[in-house]
């Protein structure tokens, strides 16, 4: 009985540690920060240090067979080499970008809506090879008139609730199309009118408001304008050129902020904004549909890369990172490229 016992205890205390030492992802980190991702969507690795299921699902277009690609080990990077085995020379398509959170929040090919009434087209899944920590994996390349969506969601942010949105992208391909945005949108598809979206933007238009400079910069895009700021031009709102950006926007109950930084670096990210919604813009009316690489009426235009992405609840910040976000980014970001 005393033996049993002491292994017992020696079980639970082997338990206990390898859980204090488990790896932990963004999500995990803001779920400990009572802001827990409601979508979290990668191509490139697991957002939770427990994940072990599907990133994204390939279409092998010469017969229709698909693919789900998932991480080589459980809170790992993508298993690119199934992959390519899969796909070989054959034309492959990323099919579905799987929700990793409980919600099954899945981005599926965007249909048509009020702008462009066709449907999009898949991104080539195998267009965008990158390696992360001596890992090959695949970006979501977007050329313009490609777009994913899921309208029917479970616990994304509604009306004037607060929310996080946060996507990995690259600032060597970009555009000024409308609208390389993630995020919240509307749910039938349409220009509902200002205040029904909150989406993070990268990108160089000047259609409504601007940055600094020549962009690209980090906007919200809150539905009938992309905000720098509070006003059509914000001047402290400077250009994000990194290779590899980290972009938010953090949507409070009563005023948003922009944040943005270099993907590869651990450390605080920049502020280029933290006030008040533009006029007409508070409260907010979100409706909670998620949208990749497109605007709210399906405009899709826009150019861009989609590594990876998350969408909370809430906007907490655990009070050791209050100011530079550190813990966070240094799980987040600090991939430990290079090309």
């Amino acid at each position: 009985m005393a033996r049993l016992l002491l292994s017992t205890v020696a079980a639970a205390v082997a338990a206990a540690a390898a859980a204090a030492f488990a790896p932990q992802g963004p999500c995990d980190i803001y779920a400990a920060d009572k802001a827990p991702c409601v979508a979290a969507h990668s191509l490139v690795r697991a957002l939770y240090g427990a994940f072990d299921g599907p990133l994204y699902q390939v279409n092998r277009t010469s017969d229709g067979a698909l693919l789900d690609v998932g991480v080589l080990a459980a809170g790992g990077f993508a298993d690119a080499a199934a992959q390519d085995a899969f796909c070989g020379p054959n034309a492959c398509v990323v099919q579905r970008i799987y929700d990793q959170s409980p919600n099954a929040n899945h981005l599926d090919v965007a249909p048509g809506g009020g702008h462009v009434p066709r449907g999009d087209q898949p991104v080539n899944a195998t267009r965008h090879a990158i390696q992360i920590s001596g890992h090959k994996v695949y970006g979501a390349f977007f050329e313009g008139g490609q777009g994913y969506r899921i309208d029917a969601t479970k616990g994304v942010a509604t009306g004037n609730d607060p929310e996080t949105l946060l996507m990995v992208t690259s600032g060597t391909h970009w555009n000024s199309g409308c609208c390389f945005d993630y995020g919240n949108a509307e749910t039938n598809n349409n220009d509902d009118g200002k205040a029904t979206m909150e989406c993070v933007y990268y990108g160089n238009s000047t259609s409504t408001g601007r940055g600094a400079g020549s962009g690209p910069w980090v906007m919200a895009d809150l539905e009938q304008g992309l905000w720098a700021g509070a006003e059509r031009v914000n001047p402290g709102n400077t250009p994000v050129l990194f290779p590899f950006v980290t972009a938010m926007v953090k949507g409070g109950s009563n005023g948003f902020a922009l944040k943005a930084g270099d993907a590869t670096q651990a450390g605080g990210l920049m502020t280029k904004y933290d006030g008040p919604r533009p006029t007409n813009y508070q409260p907010m009316k979100k409706q909670g549909a998620i949208i990749l690489g497109i605007g709210g009426d399906n405009s899709d235009l826009s150019v861009g890369v989609f590594y990876e992405g998350l969408i909370t609840a809430g906007v907490y910040v655990t009070p050791s990172c209050l100011h530079a976000s550190a813990c966070l980014v240094a799980v987040l970001f600090a991939w430990g490229w290079l090309t």
